[in-house]
């Protein structure tokens, strides 16, 4: 399937090409399910689509689900930036956990057979260690490196999201690449 190739787009109209919703639809009545579909759409509905920053909608759907304890596992080169979130954060009414990726001092090569360098590493198993620990209710990724996002992810035992994507080249603004790497249309 290639829906960027469809033509007619009849899914946006109610009519699609292909429909395989018997599958799945009864699990939006699923309560869980359900309270995530309905904070969601509180975010975009009635024109409030492109309203809100990502932060913004970040700590509205964080107050809609009912998240108190907010976990933000970051990159320390973004220390600064994470000092600012926490604060926000505070002055928002929710209780942050600001886990940094060298939580536990290991160094690479302990971690990375390969690498001989001891030196501090980039440690998510540690990050989701002390947040699964701390009982966070939802996480705040924020500038991990690839790779060492995903192994977060699966180890997290919280909701989670994307604050933060880390593109040093593009100013953590990976959309960017689209742009000049975009085949030229023939």
């Amino acid at each position: 399937m290639d829906c960027t190739k469809c033509d007619s787009k009849g899914c946006r109209r109610l009519s699609p090409c292909n429909d395989n919703s018997s599958q799945y639809i009864d699990e939006y009545e699923n309560d869980d399910n359900n309270k995530y579909i309905t904070s969601a759409s509180a975010l975009v509905d009635e024109g409030r689509a492109g309203t809100m920053t990502r932060l913004d909608e970040i700590i509205e759907y964080s107050r809609l689900m009912g998240y108190v304890k907010i976990g933000v596992a970051y990159c320390y080169a973004m220390e600064k930036e994470a000092s600012i979130l926490r604060d926000i954060l505070v002055q928002k009414g929710f209780k942050p956990t600001m886990v940094s990726c060298t939580i536990d001092g290991i160094s690479e090569s302990r971690i990375n057979q390969s690498k001989q360098k001891q030196i501090v590493s980039c440690n998510p198993l540690g990050q989701a260690n002390m947040l699964n620990k701390s009982k966070v209710d939802f996480v705040m990724l924020m500038g991990l490196c690839l790779g060492h996002d995903i192994l977060l992810q699966k180890n997290l035992k919280a909701d989670f999201t994307t604050f933060i994507v880390k593109d040093r080249v593009l100013k953590h603004n990976p959309i960017l690449a689209l742009k000049d790497a975009a085949p030229e249309k023939v």
